[in-house]
């Protein structure tokens, strides 16, 4: 008889497809075999797939499936799952295979280590020169104005504990400023280098106006709210009331 997936995994990875119907069963096998012996669940989360995605997904009983009733982006996507999440830490990664889900636990590593966010870096980026180029720019730029400390904000492949999610605000292009976010609510934030592999099957939703126009479109808003935010602490006023686990709360005014 099949042992029932906890309703509080150690470790629960999410994941946004949009039109992978040729990586997506090879993607399942891989996070299966790299977290073989761990107390986990998987969350894919379809945009809106015009292909044969979802009907591909193995239905193994610690996968779970959300479907869009239209495409409506990654960061969308990303947030839902993140949302649908019931492990004690969240993962994420890409659904085109790109990134190395044997890197997660190297990230859950760094949590246990003590950090709040741990975030994958591609050192060794196997892409095009010009979505390197594309990244580059978009990485300073965005670097010079959030002082984030994240070299690549880009990649998708992060484990965060559970309660920073509460930072993440619902809005497109979310998913480029995850680290700035936690980072201003004031978690910890550290990184490492990951694995990098080249596309093989499908074609990347990416492009100069959608990575870097619309980033920089994003980072203004991003900027704006981060100015606007306010700082408070707590002194308990008895034995039963105890302030927050952090030692300053960072709110949107």
């Amino acid at each position: 008889m099949a042992v029932p997936v906890p309703s509080s995994p150690r470790l629960s990875v999410v994941v946004p497809l949009y039109n992978e119907e040729d990586n997506v069963a090879l993607l399942v096998g891989e996070i299966e075999a790299a977290l073989t012996g761990w107390d986990f669940e998987l969350i894919l989360v379809d945009d809106g797939s015009s292909d044969a995605t979802v009907a591909r997904i193995p239905r193994h009983r610690w996968v779970r499936v959300l479907e869009f009733t239209r495409n409506t982006g990654q960061s969308a996507a990303m947030h839902a799952g993140i949302m649908a999440a019931r492990g004690e830490l969240i993962g994420l990664l890409d659904g085109d295979l790109q990134n190395d889900p044997a890197d997660l636990t190297r990230l859950v590593a760094m949590i246990d280590q003590g950090a709040d966010l741990a975030c994958g870096w591609r050192a060794q980026r196997q892409d095009t020169w010009s979505k390197r180029w594309q990244s580059r720019i978009a990485n300073a730029v965005r670097q010079h104005f959030t002082r984030d400390g994240v070299h690549d904000t880009g990649c998708s492949l992060k484990v965060m504990r559970r309660p920073c999610r509460e930072a993440l605000l619902p809005f497109n292009g979310m998913h480029r400023f995850i680290p700035a976010l936690i980072a201003a609510a004031g978690y910890r934030v550290m990184e490492m280098p990951v694995h990098h592999r080249p596309r093989l099957h499908g074609q990347s939703k990416y492009n100069l106006a959608n990575r870097a126009f619309r980033a920089t479109y994003d980072l203004v808003g991003v900027m704006w709210l981060r100015s606007r935010q306010f700082s408070y602490s707590l002194k308990s006023s008895s034995p039963n009331e105890t302030p927050s686990a952090l030692p300053e709360q960072r709110l949107g005014e």
